[in-house]
C-alpha cells in the first residue's frame, strides 16, 4: 500500500535549515552540516555521480555502507513522486523572475521521478536530465497530493520543505516521518517541527537506531479518535 512519507535532516536543537537562506547557500548559514551525515554514503555518492561537491573535495572513494547508508537508501526506496515547497525548490519569492532556476542539484537531480512544487504563481514544467520533471502547483496542498499520487501509481509520495511538511502534518496527510537527528547545533534557523504536537496528532516512534554520523528515528501515525 502506498504512503505519504516526510524523510528530512535536522539538527539536535530541532532546526531542519539554518538561518539566512539564499540562492548561495539554500540550506541556510551553516545548513549543509545537516546532511553531512548522508554526503560520505556509498548511495548518496553513486546517486550524485562525479558533479557532487563532496568528491571533488574530499575524493571519491565508492563511499562508505552501514546503518547511514541504510537509511539514505531507504528514502528513495519504491518512492514514485516527491512534493516541495517553493523555499526547496529555491529560496526566492514572489513571480518568476525568468526561468533561468531549476533548482540546485545541477542538470540531473536525484529524484528521478515527478517533483510537484508548491506555489503561488504559476510557471511552465521543468524536464531534467535522469527522469526528473518539475511540475508548478497553485491548487494547495490536497490537490497537489491527489495529482502525486495519481503521478506514483502507486508507489509512494514524499513531502519535502519544512514549511509544506507542516502544513501536511497539521492536515493529518502524512504517513510516515523518517528523520536523522545530525550530531550537530544551529542555535537558530527554521524549526521542524514549530509548535505542533505529534503526539496529538497520532504519532509514536516505530524505530530508532545509531548510525554512524546520526541517529535515525522513524515516526509512523497510528489512527486517533
Amino acid at each position: 500500500m502506498s504512503k505519504v512519507k516526510v524523510s528530512a535532516s535536522i539538527s539536535i536543537d530541532g532546526f531542519g535549515a539554518g538561518p539566512q537562506p539564499s540562492l548561495e547557500n539554500p540550506m541556510g548559514v551553516g545548513g549543509e552540516a545537516l546532511g553531512e551525515w548522508a554526503f560520505a554514503t556509498r548511495s548518496f555518492q553513486r546517486m550524485h555521480g562525479e558533479d557532487w561537491t563532496f568528491q571533488r573535495t574530499h575524493g571519491k572513494d565508492g563511499g562508505t555502507t552501514g546503518v547511514d547508508d541504510d537509511f539514505f537508501a531507504r528514502r528513495f526506496l519504491n518512492m514514485g513522486a516527491w512534493i516541495f515547497g517553493r523555499n526547496m525548490f529555491g529560496p526566492a519569492r514572489g513571480p518568476w523572475r525568468d526561468n533561468s532556476w531549476k533548482g540546485s542539484w545541477g542538470d540531473t537531480p536525484p529524484w528521478r521521478a515527478p517533483v510537484f512544487v508548491l506555489t503561488h504563481y504559476p510557471r511552465e514544467s521543468i524536464p531534467m536530465q535522469g527522469g526528473t520533471t518539475f511540475h508548478f502547483m497553485t491548487a494547495g496542498i490536497s490537490r497537489t497530493l491527489e495529482t502525486a499520487a495519481a503521478a506514483a501509481n502507486g508507489k509512494d509520495v514524499c513531502i519535502g520543505g519544512i514549511a509544506t511538511v507542516q502544513q501536511y502534518l497539521r492536515a493529518g496527510l502524512i504517513d510516515e516521518l523518517n528523520l536523522a537527528i545530525s550530531p550537530v547545533l544551529l542555535g537558530s534557523g527554521a524549526r521542524f517541527l514549530g509548535d505542533i504536537d505529534l503526539v496529538k496528532l497520532g504519532y509514536t516512534c516505530t524505530e530508532h537506531v545509531a548510525g554512524e554520523r546520526a541517529t535515525h528515528v522513524v515516526l509512523g501515525r497510528h489512527a486517533t479518535d
